[in-house]
């Protein structure tokens, strides 16, 4: 009876050994991504040594092909995957052996999927390990008065007043950002402010747009980094307001900083520091919604009158995102939104979808004095 035991369960792994004994490398390097994740310091060392370098190279390198390769990998492998599942079901529709066909089709997907998922725990997961943005910048994170909330977000409304005047504007007076024009500069963003914060030290490469960028919308996704070739993607349907900071966003993720509240920071951080109108613009619009969104709930009356400050380029550029965005409130994004809620849950991001709105404390901390000295004179 051991024998018989034994000769099936040799004979099931026969099928495919392969995929079999990639199903266990996966296994074995997600499992030890887990059980080695809350050693601090070896997650520092792996990130600095190891992932930094990997991630410096490869954007170096993909930076010389004019178009997004994270994009056409993807691509890619849902084609691979559409034609091999058709292949498979014709197979199994004419070919005997229809049990053993049906396990070799799931366990290539499975397959597939655990290589994925054990690739992006070593080339992205271990930065959630390592130390912050906060932490080896040193900058000041303590919560903040509503008060000093209202201070700075008054200073980034009347930033966004001003240059809103020097953006380009269509004849429906909206915010027309020349996306291909932004992109060839986003190179240059991180020039000056890596300078002050060494840890945002990287290669001087560009953001690239995705082509399929409507797909991106459905799915609720203005930009991506792609940890396997080390590109900053964005989506060039976004709404122009928010295009410039979302390509600093994604290229503070092209440098290590892994959580999102700390990338919207910096991207607010590394535009300003540049200059440009367009990227200064966007990061004003970017700052001013997460402290005006955390603001209506502190004091609402205070929001009400910075809010009435607001001239009518702003506001109709925040118009123009807002019925942007309204066309895709569908159940796909809902189920985008679901599916990365849990991805960030997974990551002890605790905040959820919410830490986009963490940032905030990092703004007031960091603009306050500014602010101030801006907004009484």
């Amino acid at each position: 009876m051991q024998d018989d035991k034994k000769g099936g369960i040799s004979s099931f792994l026969k099928i495919c050994p392969v995929r079999h004994i990639l199903v266990i490398l996966s296994a074995l390097i997600i499992l030890l991504h887990l059980l080695t994740r809350s050693g601090r310091l070896q997650m520092i060392w792996i990130s600095n040594h190891v992932i930094r370098p990997i991630h410096k190279t490869l954007s170096v390198w993909t930076s010389h092909v004019p178009f997004s390769v994270a994009e056409l990998l993807i691509a890619l492998l849902v084609i691979l995957a559409i034609v091999y599942l058709i292949l498979q079901i014709v197979s199994l529709i004419r070919k005997p052996e229809r049990l053993k066909r049906l396990y070799r089709t799931l366990i290539s997907f499975v397959t597939a999927g655990l290589m994925i998922y054990a690739g992006f725990c070593m080339l992205w997961g271990v930065y959630y390990y390592g130390d912050d943005f906060i932490t080896v910048s040193g900058l000041k994170n303590e919560k903040v008065s509503v008060e000093e909330l209202a201070e700075v977000t008054e200073y980034f409304a009347d930033m966004a007043n001003e240059y809103s005047s020097k953006v380009t504007r269509d004849a429906g007076g909206i915010y027309s950002v020349d996306y291909k024009a932004v992109l060839s500069r986003s190179d240059e963003v991180y020039g000056k402010i890596e300078k002050d914060h060494p840890c945002l030290e990287g290669p001087e490469v560009k953001a690239k747009g995705v082509i399929c960028s409507r797909i991106m919308s459905y799915v609720d996704f203005t930009g991506f980094f792609f940890p396997f070739t080390a590109e900053a993607n964005v989506n060039t349907e976004t709404p122009s307001a928010y295009f410039a900071s979302t390509v600093a966003h994604e290229l503070a993720h092209q440098r290590g900083v892994a959580k999102e509240q700390e990338a919207n920071f910096v991207a607010v951080l590394a535009s300003l520091e540049y200059g440009d109108p367009d990227y200064v613009y966007s990061a004003a619009v970017l700052a001013y919604t997460h402290l005006g969104n955390a603001l209506y709930d502190a004091d609402n009356e205070s929001w009400k009158e910075i809010y009435s400050g607001l001239n009518e380029k702003v506001l109709t550029d925040l118009k123009a995102n807002r019925e942007y965005w309204q066309r895709f409130e569908t159940p796909v994004q809902k189920a985008s939104n679901t599916v990365y809620e849990s991805f960030l849950y997974s990551y002890d991001q605790d905040l959820g979808l919410k830490s986009y709105g963490a940032c905030v404390d990092l703004l007031v901390n960091y603009y306050y004095e500014a602010a101030k000295a801006a907004n009484n004179p």
